[in-house]
């Protein structure tokens, strides 16, 4: 396949999402409008995924040795097909839950266009190009959590708004940084760091990962530039299951891939003071989300507060800084994706169908809404790390990581433990919905679930689709296990 092809998943949504409103469709058609061109934009993402071209695609030339240029290397399809998979059942079930909203033609132009974006950073051959994508994924994506326009969402998008410009100036800085003392801005795994010229400023250049690493992590919610994430969770469940499990989350856990494995390099990191550093906060994310999400009442801050967790299960596999921390960090990024937009989406069923927003208000409500209920179980006994479900080999792969880097850095054992507490955390800030609304205490307001039943099969589809592919994935993992084997050892 030619490289050219590779602007066409980033330009198809990102200049049909754009152009949606001037062509003043009905609702109807509008939606089916949007859903072939979802649709199409994942076929040749995948496509390209399956054929993969050798070399990158030049869209511009900057200065110097700067480009701005596609490529799509191991981890970028990964990360490429997991947002193309997701992304035409998210719009889909956002069709439903959208159809009694205002401002649904702006709202589908601009969630159109994060697609885009997001695949912009997925293909993105080097630093400069994935910088410039992430930050229009903030520009773009911000009017998504102020949708609402109530107050909540305009103090929420703000927020969202000044953690990610700050973040994006620490990212910045580390771009300049790599220009200088890098041989190139490309992905390459082992890094790209020029030791006769970096010299005497090694510890220099590690406070610069540092600030690297909270920069991008910032979109990845990492402790303590987390504040944003539960805020948004005011915006339509599309955009919040969108913001926790697939674009601006991803993204930010993503990047901090890419700079760890592919710019700055694991050897570069390994055993360092900020070795320690960025490992601490990762288990202290992990920490902090988990506990916070046990003491939150709503549905919605409670799956964000899990999101907070969950993220940094990521981080902390990238942390180990070696290929198999490399390779736990990429499982969850698939697995937790599928999971969370599970229980995200089966959180806004319940809020669309009962308009019920708090846990105490779900008791009893699974009889009247079994399918929803039956898939957000499933997501939360994945959520916990249940053997037989996807969130358990991902969280085995991270255990796994921990135990072997523990070999040589001792200090990553704890993150063993880090673990065990977060499963038990899981397992009450999840199954206590589910068993309040399963099996309620006896006396409770029934007849606050009348009329309540579960929605229609747009939504009813992607829930299906995600809770099979957690049982899959968790049952028949091997054959993707060695696929990111590969190219977390840069064999494919």
């Amino acid at each position: 396949m030619s490289s050219g092809y590779l602007i066409l998943p980033v330009v198809l949504p990102i200049v049909g999402g754009a152009f949606m409103p001037l062509l003043h469709l009905p609702d109807k058609k509008r939606n089916l409008f949007l859903e072939l061109l979802v649709l199409i934009t994942s076929g040749i993402a995948v496509a390209c995924v399956f054929q993969r071209p050798e070399e990158g695609f030049t869209l511009f030339h900057l200065t110097g040795n700067l480009d701005f240029a596609l490529r799509l290397d191991g981890l970028g399809s990964v990360f490429a097909c997991l947002v193309a998979v997701l992304w035409p059942l998210a719009t889909l079930y956002a069709f439903e839950y959208m159809r009694h909203e205002e401002r649904t033609t702006s709202f589908f132009s601009f969630y159109t266009m994060t697609y885009g974006v997001t695949m912009g950073i997925a293909m993105a051959k080097n630093l400069v190009t994935l910088y410039l994508f992430y930050e229009l994924l903030t520009l773009i994506s911000v009017y998504l959590v102020m949708h609402p326009m109530t107050k909540k969402a305009i103090r929420a998008s703000r927020t969202y708004l000044y953690y990610s410009i700050g973040g994006a100036a620490f990212a910045f800085i580390s771009l300049v940084f790599i220009i200088i003392y890098g041989d190139t801005t490309d992905f390459i795994l082992g890094g790209v760091m020029n030791l006769d010229r970096i010299g005497g400023h090694v510890q220099m250049m590690q406070l610069i990962y540092l600030m690297a690493f909270w920069g991008f992590g910032v979109k990845a919610a990492v402790f303590p530039f987390q504040g944003w994430l539960p805020k948004a969770s005011v915006a339509p469940t599309p955009v919040t299951a969108l913001l926790h499990a697939v674009a601006v989350v991803k993204s930010g856990a993503f990047s901090v891939m890419r700079l760890t494995y592919y710019c700055f390099g694991a050897d570069f990191i390994r055993g360092t003071w900020v070795h320690y550093v960025v490992m601490s906060i990762a288990m202290l994310s992990i920490i902090f989300g988990s506990t916070m999400a046990v003491k939150e009442t709503h549905f919605k801050r409670r799956l964000a507060y899990s999101t907070v967790s969950n993220l940094s299960y990521i981080l902390l596999g990238v942390t180990m800084m070696s290929p198999l921390g490399l390779l736990a960090g990429m499982s969850h990024l698939v697995f937790h994706a599928v999971m969370k937009i599970c229980a995200f989406f089966s959180a806004g069923a319940v809020l669309h169908q009962s308009k019920k927003q708090y846990i105490d208000e779900l008791d009893g409500l699974a009889y009247k809404m079994p399918f929803v209920f039956a898939t957000y179980t499933i997501a939360s006994l994945s959520l916990i790390g249940i053997p037989g479900f996807a969130g358990f080999i991902s969280k085995w792969n991270i255990a796994a990581a921990a135990m072997h880097r523990g070999e040589n850095f001792p200090f990553a054992y704890l993150a063993v433990g880090v673990l065990l507490y977060s499963a038990l955390m899981t397992a009450i800030y999840t199954m206590t919905v589910a068993v309040r609304a399963w099996f309620p205490d006896k006396g409770y307001d029934a007849q606050s679930n009348e009329g309540i039943t579960d929605p229609n099969w747009e939504m009813k589809l992607p829930l299906a689709l995600f809770a099979a592919a957690i049982i899959i994935f968790g049952l028949g993992s091997g054959p993707l296990m060695e696929l990111l084997n590969a190219i977390a050892y840069g064999m494919f």
